[in-house]
């Protein structure tokens, strides 16, 4: 095997530094320690999986009518892998999209997409049968026009959503159909729970021998030996009063930066260059204590970035929503979208985001915010105004890699030697910015096909996580929701 140094034999006790501790950094972490392989897993906060707002899986990327067919594709492949690796972190409810008559678009531009998607999901099923995770494939999308939903209207609301009708009648019961283009849309992207993601990550790396997770820790300089070529950490860690940071170093083998938005920190340090977007967003929890039934999350389509933009309900237990509104009012931030110069990888944020990333909210602004996004889903669902603010937001900033804001499917890129960077824009392509990076690492010579695991089913190369129960991660993912002053029931299952 040839390396960039020359012949050399693989090392039979690789050394791995992940710096960041979100989706990707913690994924990658997880993949490399299930394999044997020793990790240190370097995170500033308190705990794992803790960024900008995850809530959806994007089986298919129907959220996004702007981004290509390829993308869609990709996303509901990443998608499927995701369910099969954290499968107790799915919520299990449909997606419904409505088109209103205001939107320039329509229902019908979807469907050539969502049969596209549906053969996809098929080819995937037939291929595998472990890939039958989004449900019976002829079932992956289903089309409701004004008659039918005018039927179910009449239905009494079901205890228990078991069925796509079931889902259906309190949509039909509480839209008015008058303000809607048909059909509308029921489609099997399911939710995920970012507790019981984070709860996953945690309690498989806990698990296993070979990571070293170190949270409250801030990476401060990296320098690569131009020799041996392996990488030096400096970080600073809390001591054990919690009070003062004790600095200290770390010398890996192969660096993997996952420092999410602020990836070009790390780029800056390594003297690499790179181009990227960082967006300040954020999402918020709301309590609709008059929803009597199981709801499916509701996408309304509408222009990004208007007062018209597009609208999300997405549902937890105990009449908990999280809610988007693509507007800058809302989950959008006037000049929240900023990107890199020549001079520096890291794009900078205003420094009122950056304050709000450091130190939280303000109670102000929760509750202006917040009841912003109820009024916005209440323009097309009027019976949400009575909901209330339900705790903090869920809010971050994610970085999209290159210069096009619309990019939702990435994942890893390579520089210099034995560096890679994770560039994932959503949660599900996390899994494959780890397989990427395994089979970087054999072509490089530095581990052997054998070592890498890349044979093996799916879930075989994560035993260790494969055997955390439902009960367990839930528990975990309480804590954890708790810890962070979000309520309990965003870390429950649902369906």
């Amino acid at each position: 095997m040839t390396t960039e140094t020359g012949t050399n034999k693989p090392f039979s006790h690789l050394k791995i530094g992940v710096i960041g501790g979100g989706m990707a950094g913690s994924t990658i972490a997880l993949r490399l320690a299930e394999q044997g392989f020793s990790v240190n897993l370097f995170e500033e906060g308190p705990s794992l999986v803790n960024g900008p707002p995850i809530c959806h899986l994007h089986a298919g990327g129907n959220l996004y009518r702007d981004i290509s067919d390829e993308q869609c594709l990709q996303l509901l492949t990443q998608s499927v892998d995701t369910l099969r690796v954290y499968k107790h972190s799915a919520n299990i409810r449909p997606t419904v999209i409505a088109v209103p008559k205001q939107d320039p678009g329509h229902p019908d531009l979807l469907l050539p997409r969502l049969t596209l998607l549906e053969q996809h999901y098929k080819a995937l099923v037939q291929i595998d049968a472990a890939n039958a995770v989004l449900g019976e494939p002829d079932d992956y999308f289903r089309l409701y026009y004004r008659e039918d939903l005018e039927r179910l209207a009449q239905r009494e609301m079901p205890d228990r959503a078991t069925a796509p009708d079931d889902w259906m009648v309190p949509v039909a019961k509480h839209l008015d159909l008058d303000n809607f283009k048909f059909p509308i849309v029921l489609v099997q992207e399911y939710g995920v729970s970012v507790f019981r993601l984070a709860a996953t990550v945690t309690l498989g790396l806990d698990a296993l021998p070979s990571s070293q997770v170190r949270t409250h820790t801030k990476v401060t300089h990296i320098e690569q030996d131009s020799q041996t070529h392996k990488w030096q950490i400096t970080y600073r860690s809390l001591g054990e009063d919690s009070s003062v940071y004790n600095s200290h170093k770390e010398e890996v083998d192969y660096l993997i930066n996952a420092c999410g938005y602020r990836t070009g920190t790390l780029d800056d340090m390594a003297h690499y260059k790179r181009k990227r977007l960082v967006e300040f967003k954020a999402a918020y929890v709301t309590r609709w204590e008059d929803s009597k039934a199981e709801w499916p999350e509701i996408i309304f389509h509408g222009q990004r970035g208007t007062p018209l933009g597009m609208a999300q309900l997405t549902p937890y237990p105990d009449g908990y929503f999280q809610l988007h509104g693509m507007t800058e009012d809302i989950t959008l931030f006037k000049d929240g979208l900023v990107s890199s110069t020549e001079h520096s990888a890291q794009p900078v944020l205003n420094p009122l985001y950056k304050n709000m990333l450091r130190n939280g909210w303000q109670p102000s602004d929760i509750e202006q915010r917040t009841h912003r996004a109820i009024a916005h889903i209440a323009k097309h669902l009027p019976a949400y105004k009575t909901a209330s603010v339900g705790g903090p937001p869920l809010f971050g900033a994610q970085q999209i890699p290159g210069d096009d804001p619309s990019l939702r499917a990435a994942d890893v890129s390579f520089d210099g030697y034995r560096y890679a960077r994770t560039e994932i824009v959503k949660a599900s392509s996390a899994l494959t910015a780890a397989e990427i990076i395994i089979k970087k690492l054999v072509e490089d010579g530095l581990i052997t096909a054998e070592q890498s695991g890349l044979t093996l089913p799916l879930e075989a190369r994560f035993t260790v996580t494969q055997q955390l129960s439902a009960a367990t991660i839930t528990k975990k993912a309480e804590v954890l929701a708790s810890a962070r002053q979000f309520p309990v029931a965003l870390a429950l299952p649902v369906g």
